[in-house]
């Protein structure tokens, strides 16, 4: 069995290793590092949760370690596509660089800028950036890029998903020609296979799983749902919760409105949850994680911002209250749970609308999921839309217009006698979810598990 020490790293960097407690490295470590070391050129596909981020921090560390950066000249430079990731990798070069003096600097967005452009005047080693905040320090020449000597994209598909690549492409263009790229992606579709044979000269490709498969260890399961109707969903999502043994759990939907509006539900039903969505101040969303990682939280309703990279072990569980548009997203997303040889099970709610994504999932991971059938919920409390759905209604339960009541073409010259002159078929009014409901409903939450249940926090908190 291969060590860590077999791989060529120095004496301080395996005593930061033991001292986090790993033994052996990784599939992707035990490929990646030594080339790194070598100094060559790599493309590395690997799934989240494998240790690819310690699989190029730990050979950086020993190759940086020779040497001194000068103020403003960084000495690497590491991007990442959202601030989360950086963030990790940042915690990655303090946790397995304790004993190194090497320094390091973090440019995010949604960060003042003060700290971070003190941290460039003097040396810097290791510089974790997210493209816009990297272009915008260079354009104000804060930084200067000459020295660079090591250069690392990572997640590079996500990259690719939210636009990004212009900016890292323009940013490839300021660093000198002579230096070590080190390419890393989730999934190596045509696009991505482009953009690395652009960026590397003579790769070493170092490939651990084949690309979109999802971990052996997820119990994944289509909980199938007779309606699109929002109610139901999130009836849905919270029988799922009570009934499964949920420690913790990633609850994944497609829009970051969808989020605020289904955290709100949960809590109100007296789940401990949290949201995480990308229009969140850096502060709310670094103190959130932090409260999940620690378990004062116990769900987490975010956006796909957290499906990508996000280190966070022994998770339980993983909920798409939404079926992703893309099925590489789905990949990603059920990727949070039964990481590090742990089971997880995954949930999607899937409507009748969300077939052909299933079908294209299925395909992806080429395995047949299993399906549940989810009925006995009850008639949905309200319509989300604007404006009530109508379809289902007949043109007598309708108010007229005008606010008359609708009269039939046989009563219209004489009236019943027994029907009063003010009756009129109103409209079906059914409660909103927002709406006061019965103490009964209210004590949902008693029979919820004590760590699921909502936190006397979260009670005084303002909806």
């Amino acid at each position: 069995m291969t060590t860590f020490a077999d791989l060529g790293l120095s004496a301080d960097i395996l005593k930061a290793i033991q001292d986090v407690g790993y033994t052996t490295p990784t599939p992707i470590q035990e490929k990646a590092i030594p080339y790194v070391l070598q100094g060559r050129d790599l493309l590395g596909c690997a799934q989240t949760g494998t240790g690819k981020t310690a699989g190029f921090v730990l050979p950086m560390l020993e190759i940086l370690g020779a040497g001194r950066a000068r103020a403003r000249m960084p000495r690497s430079l590491i991007l990442e596509p959202t601030r989360e990731l950086a963030a990790q990798v940042a915690e990655n070069f303090e946790k397995y660089g304790k004993y190194h003096k090497l320094s390091m600097a973090l440019l995010i967005g949604g960060e003042t800028m003060v700290e971070q452009v003190r941290a460039l005047d003097s040396s810097v080693d290791v510089l974790i950036a997210t493209p816009g905040r990297m272009l915008d320090l260079f354009e104000r020449g804060k930084i200067m890029l000459a020295d660079i000597k090591i250069f690392v994209i990572d997640e590079a598909d996500r990259m690719l998903d939210m636009g990004f690549i212009p900016d890292v492409e323009r940013i490839a263009g300021l660093l000198p020609p002579l230096k070590q790229t080190l390419f890393f992606s989730a999934t190596m579709p045509p696009e991505i296979r482009k953009l690395a044979d652009r960026f590397l000269s003579n790769p070493k490709t170092v490939t651990v799983s084949p690309p979109a498969s999802t971990g052996e260890n997820v119990k994944q399961v289509f909980a199938m749902l007779e309606s699109r109707n929002d109610w139901l969903k999130r009836e849905a999502l919270r029988m799922l919760l009570k009934k499964d043994n949920v420690r913790n759990a990633f609850i994944f939907c497609n829009r970051k409105r969808d989020v605020a509006l289904l955290h709100k539900s949960l809590v109100k039903h007296g789940f401990n949850a949290g949201a995480l969505h990308g229009d969140m101040e850096q502060s709310e969303r670094t103190a959130t994680l932090d409260k999940f990682r620690h378990n004062e939280i116990a769900l987490l309703v975010c956006s796909d911002v957290a499906a990508r990279g996000l280190d966070i072990d022994a998770v339980s569980h993983v909920f798409n209250f939404d079926v992703p548009f893309n099925a590489e997203d789905y990949v990603h997303r059920i990727g949070r749970t039964a990481r590090a040889g742990l089971t997880g099970t995954a949930y999607t709610l899937v409507t009748p609308d969300d077939m052909k994504q299933i079908a294209a999932i299925e395909h992806l991971i080429k395995l047949k999921i299993d399906r549940e059938v989810i009925t006995g919920l009850g008639e949905p409390k309200e319509e989300t839309d604007r404006h009530r759905h109508r379809r289902n209604e007949k043109p007598h339960d309708r108010r007229p217009a005008r606010g008359k009541p609708p009269v039939s073409r046989h009563v219209r010259e004489k009236k019943p006698e027994h029907l009063p002159s003010s009756h009129s078929a109103q409209p079906v009014v059914r409660k909103a979810e927002s709406s006061p409901q019965p103490k009964e409903a209210m004590r949902f939450d008693d029979d919820l598990p004590a760590f699921l249940r909502r936190s006397p926090a979260s009670v005084k908190s303002k909806p």
